[in-house]
Formats: C-alpha cells, sequence, structure tokens
C-alpha cells in the first residue's frame, strides 16, 4: 500500500504548491451563492424546506464543489499519461487497484479540502454552523462524494488519451448531474416527468444529505440518502478499478 500513500502525497504536494487552483475553485461557487442566492432571497420563498433561498443554495453548492473538484482531478491523471509518469507506475510491481485508490485518495482529499473551505465564507452571509453531529455527518457525505465522483474522473481520464476529450466528457457527465441534482431548486418544484430523472441522480442524494445536516431540513430521508450514496461509492470504486486495469 505503500504506492497508495506516495500518490496521496504528491496529490498533497501540487495542492500545496497551487492554492490559487483551490482558491478560484472556491470563489467561483461562493460568486454564484451571492449573485444568484442573496439576489432570490428576497422573491423566492422556501417554507417547509429552507428559511430563505441563500441557506436552501449553500447545501448544495457545497455538494457541486466537491463533485467538480473531484471529477476535474482526472486531468493530473492526462499529465502524468503525457509526461511519462504514469507509464513509469504502471510499469512498477504494484496493482493497478492501489494506483486507482492512490490517485483517488488524492483527488477526494483535495476535493473535501475545497468543500470545507467553501463553508467558511458561507458564515459571512447568515449561515450558521449546525452543531458537531450535523458537521459530521455533512463531512461524512462529502467524503462519499469525492471519493465516487473523483474515481469517476480518472475513469474518464484513463480511457480518453487526450485533455480536449477529456474535459467534453467531463462536462457531458457533469452538465445534467449537477441540473437534476436540487442543488438549485427544490425537487418537489420540478414537473412531473422530471423528478424520476432526478431520483436517479447520485448527486441529489448527496445534496438532500448535506442539506439535511446542515439545515435540519430535507426532501429525502436521510438514510436514504446515506444507502444510495455508500451504494453509489462502492459501485464506483469496484467499476473503476476494473476499467482501470483494462487501460493500455
Amino acid at each position: 500500500m505503500d504506492i497508495v500513500y506516495l500518490l496521496w502525497q504528491r496529490s498533497m504536494r501540487q495542492l500545496s504548491r497551487s492554492w490559487s487552483r483551490t482558491a478560484m475553485s472556491v470563489i467561483v461557487p461562493f460568486a454564484f451563492l451571492i449573485l444568484m442566492g442573496a439576489g432570490l432571497s428576497g422573491v423566492v420563498e422556501m417554507p417547509g424546506i429552507a428559511k430563505n433561498y441563500l441557506l436552501f443554495l449553500i447545501p448544495g453548492m457545497v455538494a457541486v464543489t466537491v463533485m467538480f473538484t473531484g471529477l476535474g482531478h482526472g486531468i493530473e491523471l492526462q499529465w502524468d499519461r503525457k509526461f511519462g509518469f504514469l507509464k513509469a507506475v504502471l510499469v512498477a510491481p504494484v496493482s493497478r487497484m492501489e494506483i486507482v485508490l492512490g490517485h483517488t485518495a488524492g483527488g477526494a482529499t483535495t476535493a473535501i479540502i475545497q468543500g470545507l473551505v467553501l463553508l467558511f465564507p458561507a458564515l459571512l452571509v447568515g449561515f450558521t454552523f449546525p452543531g458537531l453531529a450535523g458537521f459530521c455527518l455533512a463531512f461524512l457525505f462529502m467524503v462519499l462524494i469525492a471519493i465516487s465522483f473523483t474515481t469517476v474522473g480518472v475513469v474518464i481520464a484513463s480511457q480518453i488519451g487526450d485533455s480536449e476529450g477529456f474535459g467534453l466528457a467531463t462536462s457531458l457527465v457533469t452538465l445534467p448531474v449537477f441540473g437534476l441534482s436540487g442543488a438549485i431548486f427544490p425537487i418537489s418544484t420540478l414537473p412531473a416527468w422530471v423528478e424520476p430523472v432526478t431520483l436517479i441522480n447520485p448527486l441529489t442524494y448527496s445534496v438532500e444529505g448535506i442539506r439535511y445536516s446542515l439545515t435540519g431540513m430535507s426532501q429525502i430521508h436521510p438514510a436514504i440518502c446515506l444507502a444510495v450514496m455508500a451504494g453509489f461509492c462502492v459501485v464506483t470504486t469496484v467499476g473503476g478499478a476494473y476499467l482501470f486495469r483494462k487501460m493500455r
């Protein structure tokens, strides 16, 4: 398991050298919160869901930030392949499962850090700390999101040889997953034909789980959210390891 730690350590070293990337990945969703959330809070009422639209939006933006960061980690695999580092790792006497775990651990840790960082500026716009139990539950959901979508990003990067193709593929994943997750609009307000699609979206359960953890309100029971995300995490990890093993 030394290779897992070494790949994780390498990702953390790269993160420490590029804090501007972390800052930008937090500034963009926070700006979205201010522009959209604050602007609509006085117009949109959320009875039984949240005190105002801004507080409804914050958990969704945390989940989406973790997802985007996790998926985007696959680009590091692209660079490793381009500069020969990945080839050197693949010929080393280690299993491909360990390589996947190492890349996933590094990307997931980065994603979790960025999700946590977003919570601090959220306190400036009226968000209140949910207490230790709520914070720990939200952190658990962030871990599940980070592992799942980082694995998806690593798998996409392993199957697509160029960064342009990787960008297009991740866009095809993120746009529908984000738009149909309940991060921006309550599930109950969506058209009847859209709601079933929303309920097969794993990010929906992440958003609702974090929303319950941080605000105490959710449109899906938190136990169901946790079970779905745990299952999705297992499926993506096992499936990702299998597909990575097929990489040439």
